[in-house]
């Protein structure tokens, strides 16, 4: 799967927010239509308060599927969406384009974390997220402590709480919870 050059974020993921992820199927020949309503229909949900960012990612090939990736505040602005007659009126309005919705699921909070990309498999049980976190951030909150901690001692308490929760969360984004994840993917996916 190849990702278009259309991504849309406005503010930082929170841990509230809904992200929802559509599969769809498009019939060959009819990919460069399907993608321009695809757009459409993503730049026209950015403009909803609470719409966080959206992704459109290209099918692989053969019967591979589509994916349009929306993000939200919470499930008030996700519903707000969905039950608009904006969205409506580009379901109306895509004859012709020969798609079909195969999936669809709705991520919310950690759950983003363990979705496989491509995948529709529902995210691990909250227990298991929530050990699997403790295991990413413990590390972290170690490191953290010993090296860092100490050397903000001279800034304001705001500023350096600030500095602390800005660096554990790039770590546990980019660094940790990807580790932690890969290493425990057989034990998550049971």
């Amino acid at each position: 799967m190849t990702a278009v050059s259309l991504e849309h974020t406005t503010v930082p993921a929170d841990a509230g927010e809904v992200t929802l992820l559509i599969a769809r199927r498009v019939e060959p020949g009819y990919e460069a239509a399907f993608e321009r309503w695809a757009k459409g229909i993503l730049e026209t949900a950015a403009a909803f308060p609470g719409h966080l960012g959206y992704g459109l990612f290209r099918s692989s090939g053969g019967d591979a599927p589509w994916f349009l990736v929306h993000r939200f505040r919470d499930d008030e602005a996700c519903r707000t969406w969905q039950e608009s007659p904006e969205r409506a009126a580009w379901f109306a309005d895509c004859e012709g384009h020969h798609h079909i919705e195969i999936a669809r699921r709705v991520l919310t909070g950690m759950e983003t974390w363990f979705a496989k990309p491509g995948s529709t498999r529902p995210a691990p049980p909250r227990w298991k997220m929530a050990i699997s976190a403790t295991l990413a951030i413990y590390p972290i909150s170690l490191l953290g402590g010993y090296f860092l901690v100490p050397r903000l001692t001279s800034l304001p308490y705001v500023l350096s709480s600030a500095v602390v929760a800005g660096v554990f969360n790039i770590l546990m984004t980019y660094v940790s919870m990807p580790a932690v994840s890969r290493l425990l993917r057989g034990w998550l996916s049971r």
